[in-house]
């Protein structure tokens, strides 16, 4: 640990800043990442990864916790969701090492962008709650969408959070606050999952990603509460922000790198 150090402060702010989006409207991922990489760049990818998804579970554990004292979350939809992807997250990260994954890496911007251009269109979409599902109609297309994106967060990952906001106001008729609320305990599920999988296999810097992850929920909290004061519609426009910033990258990496 002591190389670590002379980064520390850099790493940490990452953690934090990466808390508060992710909280808010995912993709935490964006910022905490390329900082370990840059701070550790004779590291193996897995362990980054592995490191990442450990300061980040704290971070959406508490983001989780705290809507749920909040907002009225809709269990009812969010379980099942999370029981499917944290089986499919598994799922996609066998898979990976089994198939090539540069068609998702070159689709990604693309379906993004259909992603922004459909919310900015829907000038009302995801202001109001008006849930459209109940019973086993609601738990059945919860288990489909978390099954969905917890296989594409074993397989790929980014925007993971982003998609299960979108998702769940789409098809579920949720605001963006619930909406968010539900992602973060998908979320946790998904993370869970591939951190099984990391912390097995060895792909784990404990002392650091436990350190980060004080950070991250510092962060978190901080999101928590800017998304529960301002509303729906402050989640809104971050969530557009997060998107494009995404577009960006994911375009950059799939046809500039």
């Amino acid at each position: 640990m002591p190389e670590l150090f002379p980064d520390f402060f850099i790493l940490a702010a990452a953690s934090f800043l990466a808390g508060l989006i992710d909280a808010v409207v995912g993709g935490g991922g964006l910022i905490q990442i390329p900082a370990l990489f840059a701070m550790l760049p004779n590291t193996a990818p897995a362990t980054i990864f592995g490191t990442n998804k450990l300061a980040g579970i704290f971070g959406t554990s508490a983001a989780a916790v705290n809507f749920a004292r909040r907002v009225k979350l809709a269990w009812s939809a969010a379980l099942p969701a999370a029981g499917a992807a944290f089986l499919f997250a598994f799922l996609g990260a066998y898979t990976v090492t089994h198939i090539p994954t540069e068609a998702i890496r070159k689709s990604l911007p693309f379906i993004l962008l259909a992603v922004a251009i459909y919310t900015i269109k829907k000038k009302d979409f995801g202001s109001i709650h008006a849930p459209l599902h109940s019973g086993s109609k609601e738990k059945i297309l919860a288990v489909l969408i978390g099954g969905g994106i917890g296989f594409y967060d074993g397989v790929f990952g980014p925007g993971t959070g982003s998609f299960l906001i979108f998702l769940f106001v789409r098809f579920f008729g949720f605001d963006f606050l619930a909406a968010s609320a539900v992602s973060k305990v998908i979320n946790v599920a998904t993370n869970l999952a591939a951190l099984l999988w990391f912390g097995y296999s060895g792909h784990i810097i404990w002392q650091l990603g436990l350190i980060m992850a004080i950070c991250n929920v510092g962060g978190s909290l901080v999101g928590t509460r800017l998304a529960l004061k301002h509303g729906s519609g402050f989640v809104r426009k971050l969530f557009l922000l997060v998107v494009s910033v995404l577009i960006l990258k994911t375009g950059y990496d799939a046809f500039l790198k």
